[in-house]
């Protein structure tokens, strides 16, 4: 198995409908053992039955914006795991209002935020887990396309995809002179708790689906494969990269257009809408 002998750090896991279970449980089919976190007892209650389910016990409580959390989430892992060797980062949050309410009202509080939870964090971690992260460590983190193109209702936390996928590059370079890697998956729209908060959700599914060249959208599955790739020895020679798992959509330059039974031309949004 691609993953039998590698120990790793799932951060974000909420259920078993997100991109961080899809990814855990890639690794964990290729022999993967596994630790978790989770952000308060209320989703306590759901990740320590699915890390039971991976056959794993060690669960922490870890809020990123908790300086106590921060402070000890790597002795607890060395104490109960010793050194791991990959790292996922599936942590973002806005305020519900930097998302409902147009980008340029976005307020500093706001801003400060999602900078901090969905970017920051990532840097954070990876300093507070440096002395058990072995040399050849792949550390992970979720972006999506909202950063580097305009999508609609997506407002600031497109700004902070953006920084994150920078954050990429720069941590890529250090790194790497350890030899530890860096990438991102950017995965098309699926519906998780994240997504929720995102105003004409279904419509964003309908117009990836419609314009996509494989006309579908992608799984949670297939974001895990692909994840599971990056952090295997399989991509020993990959770093600093932002992998698209989107059925292709981010390479679409012109909107799909079909003829309607007038001779019309109907753009792909007005099909998306029906």
């Amino acid at each position: 198995m691609i993953m039998k002998g590698k120990k790793g750090l799932i951060v974000g896991l909420a259920n078993d409908k997100s991109i961080a279970y899809g990814i855990a449980k890639s690794c964990h089919e290729q022999g993967a053992e596994l630790a978790f976190t989770y952000l308060n007892d209320a989703l306590k209650k759901r990740v320590e039955p699915l890390a039971e389910s991976f056959g794993s016990n060690k669960v922490y409580e870890l809020d990123v914006s908790n300086e106590e959390h921060m402070a000890r989430i790597a002795s607890l892992i060395e104490k109960d795991f010793g050194k791991i060797d990959f790292l996922v980062h599936s942590v973002a949050f806005a305020p519900k209002e930097a998302l409902s309410e147009p980008f340029m009202k976005t307020t500093k509080e706001a801003f400060a935020i999602a900078m901090d939870i969905s970017v920051y964090s990532l840097i954070d971690l990876t300093n507070r887990l440096e002395s058990v992260l072995n040399d050849d460590a792949s550390i992970l983190t979720l972006s999506y396309l909202g950063g580097p193109k305009y999508i609609v209702n997506y407002n600031v936390m497109g700004v902070a995809k953006a920084a994150l996928e920078s954050t990429v590059r720069y941590m890529a370079v250090e790194l790497g002179k350890k030899g530890q890697r860096v990438n991102a998956i950017s995965a098309g729209p699926i519906r998780t708790l994240a997504a929720a908060g995102i105003g004409d959700f279904k419509q964003i599914l309908n117009w990836n689906e419609t314009n996509a060249p494989l006309k579908k959208n992608v799984t949670t599955e297939q974001v895990g494969n692909s994840a599971m790739y990056l952090l295997s020895d399989l991509a020993s020679g990959v770093t600093g990269e932002i992998h698209y798992v989107d059925s292709g959509y981010n390479i679409m330059g012109m909107a799909a257009a079909e003829v309607n039974e007038d001779g019309k031309t109907v753009l792909s949004w007005d099909m998306a809408k029906k």
